[in-house]
């Protein structure tokens, strides 16, 4: 189950709720962590019960091993041995999601290369595997270094599977978590929290179901079309799918906040309006922040960061955003994506070297075209799919001389009959593209103003509470009418 889906919301997180607070009240406060490991045990589970096995396997192995981390004397035989296992560790999780995301990939492009016809049964990618397997390189690394000790298997076991996380982040360190599940104050139902975890659920459900699966329509039909693009076409698409990946990561991000506050846990931020950021840097602060927190603290760091010449700095920004760019998928998109976005730290760097500015809305223009156009990559199947829109955006020329791409209106979900109406008065095109850049216009003001999380913590009063109420009504009405997609990054 997916958080927009109506189970989820309606069964399976009140279900989770009141059995915790249940267990808590009557003193079982063992049993309610673990009444929230099996919840979310099911909740994986629900996705496909085979990979279960795979994910408690993962969990036992990182527990055991990360216990034999921890510090215990300074010898230096004790060291070396500690630093062995520590490489062992990360290796052995490596090479598991390894194989089961890139195992394919591997032998295509051996194939290709070799001309040789190499096979495996199909594998399908474990959902979440991305996610669980750096949370746990996280804490192996952090139970080498002191920072991080578990006694008990059952809360480590909860640090992990904790279900607002699991699927698709945030990456999370062990410290940051379980103070908050140790602590007697989060034993008990907190209106406050209860409060604002609706509040921002609620947002984060709105994005999701309404925004970000509108635009996933002329997201699709842009990508998924086989002819060239007129001028409109291809921006439609471009912004349609930049805007489709903002509202469902932030939509998601805003759930797993929100459902996660309901048990008074605050998990880290892992996004903050990203589109206002005024530089590539500034954007990789606001995007995916636990992520980028991971390739800094744990590839990035370890390979010089900073502390080295200009050419090896330059070296660390593209080794680390191509390492990231691979993590997202088994693509050679996900590659040309990742190096894109490196080679622009470069740049960045470079330019802040020369001492070198430019004024704000320039410096953000810039940006937001440079994210807008990588996503091209991102979202693309191969290069010449990007190349086509690339070219489309590219040529101003199309924009009154060729008629606009006409898209299927009858799959515009809850929008569709707006556009039956308009494509009886404009062409189907047309019509298609005039409400799309309508919406975008739309997107462009709400990313400009304060996001969720900065209402939440202004407080969350009468007539921000009735919004969301509103917001909340009409994403479940969506929800029954319709069928809404899994978060995208889900598939990561």
């Amino acid at each position: 189950m997916v958080f927009s889906s109506w189970q989820f919301v309606l069964i399976f997180l009140p279900v989770a709720f009141f059995g915790y607070f249940f267990l808590n009240r009557a003193r079982l406060v063992v049993a309610g962590k673990l009444w929230l490991v099996i919840m979310s045990l099911y909740f994986y589970a629900y996705w496909n019960i085979a990979y279960l096995p795979l994910l408690l396997a993962s969990i036992g192995f990182n527990y055991f091993v990360g216990g034999r981390l921890l510090p215990r004397t300074d010898s230096g035989i004790q060291k070396i041995n500690r630093r062995w296992m520590l490489g062992f560790a990360i290796a052995a999780n490596l090479a598991l999601l390894g194989y089961f995301k890139y195992s394919n990939f591997f032998l295509e492009n051996l194939n290709q290369f070799l001309a040789v016809d190499y096979s495996l049964s199909t594998i399908v990618l474990p959902l979440g595997i991305s996610f669980f397997t750096f949370t746990q390189i996280a804490y192996l690394v952090d139970s080498y270094s002191g920072k991080a000790r578990e006694y008990n298997f059952y809360n480590y076991m909860l640090f992990v599977t904790f279900f607002p996380h699991l699927i698709a982040g945030p990456i999370l360190h062990h410290r940051e978590m379980m103070s908050q599940f140790e602590s007697r104050w989060a034993l008990g139902m907190r209106y406050r929290n209860i409060v604002s975890g609706l509040f921002i659920f609620s947002i984060g459900l709105f994005k999701k179901v309404v925004l970000a699966d509108t635009f996933a329509i002329w997201a699709n039909a842009g990508f998924g079309g086989n002819g060239s693009l007129d001028f409109f076409s291809a921006w439609a698409t471009s912004l349609s799918y930049t805007f489709q990946l903002y509202f469902d990561f932030s939509g998601y991000c805003d759930m797993a906040i929100g459902a996660s506050l309901l048990f008074n846990i605050w998990l880290p931020i892992n996004f903050n309006s990203p589109y206002k950021a005024l530089s590539i840097q500034d954007f990789w602060r606001r995007w995916h922040i636990t992520l980028s927190r991971f390739l800094r603290d744990y590839l990035y760091i370890p390979l010089g960061g900073n502390h080295c010449t200009n050419s090896r700095i330059y070296l660390n920004l593209m080794v680390t955003f191509v390492l990231g760019g691979i993590w997202h998928g088994a693509s050679w998109m996900f590659v040309i994506w990742g190096a894109l976005h490196g080679l622009a730290l470069v740049v960045h760097r470079a330019w802040g070297n020369l001492g070198l500015a430019m004024p704000k809305v320039l410096a953000w223009l810039l940006t937001f075209n440079f994210v807008n156009l990588t996503w091209v990559f991102f979202r693309a199947e191969n290069i010449e799919d990007a190349i086509r829109i690339l070219r489309g955006m590219s040529d101003a020329g199309s924009a009154f001389g060729i008629a606009l791409a006409s898209f299927d209106t009858g799959k515009l979900a809850w929008a569709g009959y707006l556009m039956d109406g308009l494509a009886g008065v404009l062409p189907a095109g047309v019509a298609v593209n005039v409400l799309c850049f309508t919406m975008i216009a739309i997107s462009f003001v709400i990313v400009s103003r304060n996001n969720s999380f900065d209402l939440m913590k202004s407080g969350v009063g009468t007539m921000k509470f009735t919004a969301a109420l509103a917001m909340f009504c009409i994403s479940m009405y969506v929800v029954m009418a319709t069928t809404s997609t899994v978060f995208l990054y889900y598939n990561f």
